[in-house]
């Protein structure tokens, strides 16, 4: 018997919830608590089997119940009274529709507490996981109670194994992320990447006496976490364990139920930013598919005031991924290797000097980067984007330390027959082996580079610029040493259209205004913000002469006595105030003008040198060949980004242009055709 025969079965029973008005998206919250009892009923029978099978039936029947309830209670798997003291497992209760609501709830209540607790059995405002009690509500109100249960019931897993169950869950599961998951890669990642992902790490190991312990903090229904396992299993005779957490209710419970029958698996439900379930373990393997461009606004207290030291940098609250990254570090033991998928944000989002360059140049820093690889775009069920795939290395070959390899797999797939979502495509066999045996090599090629760590760092310098007119001059020239303006005394202001003869205000007309505090905000203050020195033909008349900018020759002017002079590239700057009374001046607001330089704060990015004196010789050689006007340097901070763009991209090939002369020559003669053939 194949498995696979039951997926269309089970997808048959969402006609029944699409012909009582259940929307699409809802299936998954209908589907899960019954996909998880028909899967724990069938794993427990098999339990109850091989046990009649070691024991003997006849032993096993004559046996108090307490003592079969210690032996299978042993095995950590759950129980059931109703199934193994009666008889009547979910098939049997169906056969009486009658009875089928009392029979059915004694049956729901003889599982065994976790089991309960993870169906959902008696939630009621708390954690409720896969909540089967709401289920029942509702469809009990749809009044297809009874016949959904029934469909369920005819789905009998006891003959298939661990395993078997195990592949049918993990399509059932996909199948969910196509019509549920709301961003992407937050419910399931394809068989393909963890296959790829299971495939790297593979590369990385040895067959060793020593447990081997895998950690998953986003591992939702268990589909990543259990498959890198089980692919690791297959290659390798260690043993291992698994640990995973999250904080979908539901996902957990199917997550969890899953490690009850597994070997040595530990599950726990909580956020594992704010509630790390493991604070004291550390991991030889870490893997994680953490949702993409998901706010923590709702938890931003918890995670500023954590004290483990996770987080060495806290990134945009519009998004948790390089939070979860920061954590899987801290989870990494002396020799742990690392797969993380991510959207491209993660590579280069933030400036140089934001915490998201931070995190990356720690990253490197720290030489934790061994390669980040591109995967091809429509790979996942419910997004298009390309996502990566980091590498994590803390025991890196003599030959990779201090280096990172950029791998360009976008193109390295096989598309699908038939979509399965947005998911169009997927890294078959054959290319995952050529992009496991591309990172093993650590050598170029053509779709693979390898650069020094400090290839992706760059200098962000600040500088300040002074602006110069059109003979070079600046208005810093114009004043006295050691002074950064000149300030003016105003008889008066004006432009165009405003006039401004009074510069201390005591005194406002109370007709117009209750306070000078009301017309400084009114009148005085927008009035001067308004001020436009270039665009509006200021004039600033004192004593000494007149002050206005020539925009044509971007300098200011001195006038006095029709004889004008130019001072230099500046700015005339009008500020207006409101002081308080003090115990010898009355409240005024005054009106004041000052002509200073004309300073433009700029940045320039610099490639960067991991030598100090050639990083600042680098600096100014750019600066002396890029930057004409005087300027002063000020802060520099060394950012990092991956820009896979700017490495792999390839432009498009132009063609020659006697082949399109040609070509416009052919489309000219058939032009003068059709006009021959009109004048007919």
């Amino acid at each position: 018997m194949n498995i696979m025969q039951y997926e269309s079965k089970i997808w048959a029973t969402a006609d029944l919830l699409r012909g009582c008005g259940i929307k699409e998206s809802e299936w998954p919250s209908f589907m899960m608590p019954f996909f998880a009892l028909v899967m724990v009923e069938s794993r427990l029978a098999r339990m109850i089997d091989e046990e009649k099978e070691i024991l003997g039936e006849e032993v096993f029947k004559v046996m108090e119940p307490s003592d079969r309830y210690e032996i299978l209670r042993d095995k950590g798997q759950g129980y059931n009274v109703s199934i193994v003291e009666h008889h009547k497992n979910l098939a049997e209760i169906c056969k009486n529709d009658k009875a089928f609501d009392i029979d059915f709830t004694a049956y729901l209540d003889s599982f065994d507490g976790e089991t309960k607790d993870l169906l959902g059995v008696d939630a009621t405002d708390g954690e409720k996981f896969l909540d089967i009690k709401g289920v029942i509500t509702k469809l009990k109100a749809k009044k297809v109670l009874y016949g959904y249960t029934k469909l369920w019931s005819e789905i009998d897993l006891k003959p298939f194994n661990n395993s078997e169950i195990t592949t049918l869950e993990e399509h059932i599961k996909r199948k969910w992320a196509d019509i549920s998951a709301e961003t992407a890669g937050e419910q399931y990642t394809p068989d393909d990447v963890i296959a790829l992902m299971a495939e790297i790490i593979a590369d990385k190991m040895e067959d060793s006496d020593n447990l081997l312990k895998i950690y998953d903090p986003t591992c939702g229904g268990g589909n990543l976490l259990f498959g890198v396992e089980d692919r690791i299993n297959e290659k390798f005779t260690r043993l291992t364990e698994t640990f995973g957490q999250d904080w979908n209710d539901a996902l957990y419970a199917l997550a969890k139920i899953e490690s009850r029958f597994r070997q040595d698996s530990k599950i726990e439900h909580g956020n594992t930013l704010t509630e790390d379930k493991f604070y004291n373990d550390s991991f030889d393997v870490v893997i994680a598919n953490p949702p993409y461009g998901v706010s923590w606004k709702g938890y931003e207290k918890d995670i500023k005031a954590d004290k483990t030291e996770r987080f060495k940098y806290i990134p945009s609250i519009s998004d948790g991924q390089l939070l979860f990254m920061q954590h899987l570090v801290s989870k990494m033991n002396d020799d742990a290797i690392g797969v993380v998928v991510h959207n491209g944000s993660t590579l280069f989002s933030g400036d140089a000097g934001s915490a998201e360059s931070n995190i990356r140049k720690w990253l490197l820093d720290t030489d934790l980067v061994e390669a980040v690889i591109q995967l091809p775009t429509d790979e996942f069920f419910n997004t298009g984007i390309y996502t990566y795939l980091w590498v994590l290395n803390k025991n890196k070959n003599p030959g990779c330390i201090d280096k990172v390899m950029l791998i360009n797999a976008s193109e390295k797939f096989t598309p699908l027959k038939k979509s399965k979502g947005s998911k169009r495509k997927e890294v078959d066999a054959a290319n995952r082996i050529e992009i496991v045996q591309t990172l093993l090599a650590f050598e170029d090629n053509a779709y693979a580079r390898v650069f020094d760590k400090e290839h992706f760092y760059f200098n962000k310098q600040a500088l300040m610029l002074t602006n110069v007119d059109s003979d070079g001059r600046s208005f810093a020239e114009s004043l006295k040493p050691g002074k950064k303006s000149q300030v003016l005394k105003p008889i008066k202001i004006s432009t165009g259209e405003i006039q401004l003869d009074r510069f201390t205000i005591t005194e406002v007309d109370p007709e117009k205004y209750q306070s000078l505090a009301e017309a400084y905000e009114e009148y005085y203050k927008p009035l001067i913000a308004g001020l436009d020195y270039k665009e509006q033909a200021l004039t600033i008349e004192t004593a000494e002469g007149s002050y206005y900018y020539d925009s044509d020759r971007e300098t200011l002017i001195r006038e006095t006595g029709g004889q004008m002079v130019a001072l230099g590239c500046g700015k005339i700057v009008i500020k207006a105030s409101l002081k308080k009374a003090t115990k010898t001046r009355a409240a005024a607001i005054e009106i004041t003008a000052e002509l200073t330089p004309d300073l433009q704060k700029d940045y320039e990015i610099i490639p960067y040198h991991k030598d100090e004196a050639a990083n600042q010789q680098a600096i100014e050689d750019f600066m002396a060949r890029y930057i004409s006007k005087p300027f002063t340097l000020l802060d520099n901070v060394v950012g990092v980004e991956l820009n896979f763009n700017k490495i792999f991209y390839q432009p498009e090939k132009l063609r020659p242009v006697p082949e399109i002369l040609n070509e416009l020559a052919q489309l000219d003669a058939q032009l003068k055709a059709l006009e021959s053939e009109l004048e007919l």
